[in-house]
């Protein structure tokens, strides 16, 4: 991809299974990466994975903390230098239907999937505009486009990301920060593992979304990367406050 090369790139939700796969292709791509995960021995784990590569560092922080973002950001550009390039990924969900949820369980998906995400935009892009100039990228979901069944908070939280994705592009659209929104269908990570065993039910509705997918497979990991670079990189310069689904032709907006 044009231009991702010597760029700081700051991904959150790092250690997860498409956290990790955006980590490799930014350093494959030429990027400095900051990993940011609320898991210290994951985040370690992945950090060793680079080994002793100067333009890689990591940070555990929950970034439903305002604060501890802040200080996040701030230690990131002081090592590795000011960011051009964040990628929203931190996500967490459980399945369950609406009514059988409890307040605990709804504030914690908020705070991480909504919440989450405001914070990591204040603290970043409040450099980006002193800068004039950066890319955002946020994973957000299929299922706040059209929703989920046994993800109503979620669905939500996913929505609220996208509308405000759109309304950020078009605020600092004159400040030439790009922020765009990536989709993903079902795809085979932790959380949809967690789903699935839970038992009979989990599996049939997992069957299920697999037999509703053109492509017939799951989405992976690896098929995240890919989008992602794109829209960091200057081949997308003239894309901005677009949402892209990434679901094997489960969803297709026009």
């Amino acid at each position: 991809m044009k231009g991702l090369k010597g760029k700081v790139a700051l991904v959150t939700g790092a250690a997860g299974g498409m956290g990790r796969q955006i980590c490799k292709r930014l350093v494959e791509e030429g990027c400095s990466v900051a990993m940011l995960d609320i898991d210290a021995k994951r985040l370690e784990s992945l950090a060793a994975e680079f080994g002793k590569i100067d333009q890689v560092c990591h940070v555990a922080v929950d970034i439903s903390d305002y604060d501890a973002v802040c200080r996040a950001v701030a230690g990131v550009e002081k090592a590795i230098g000011p960011i051009d390039i964040l990628i929203n990924n931190a996500g967490w969900d459980k399945f369950s239907n609406f009514l059988d949820t409890d307040e605990v369980l709804r504030q914690k998906v908020v705070s991480i999937n909504l919440n989450g995400p405001i914070n990591m935009f204040h603290a970043v892009l409040a450099g980006m505009a002193q800068r004039d100039g950066g890319r955002v990228v946020t994973i957000a979901s299929d299922a706040g486009r059209v929703g989920s069944s046994g993800q109503a908070v979620y669905s939500a939280c996913k929505g609220g990301v996208i509308a405000l994705t759109k309304t950020l592009a078009r605020e600092l659209a004159r400040r030439n920060i790009l922020l765009n929104a990536v989709c993903p269908g079902p795809t085979d990570t932790a959380m949809l593992q967690d789903f699935m065993n839970q038992g009979p039910g989990g599996q049939k509705v997992h069957d299920a979304m697999k037999r509703a997918i053109p492509l017939k497979r799951l989405g992976q990991p690896e098929d995240i990367p890919g989008i992602v670079a794109f829209l960091a990189s200057d081949d997308a310069s003239f894309i901005t406050g677009q949402v892209i689904s990434v679901s094997g032709g489960l969803t297709m907006h026009g």
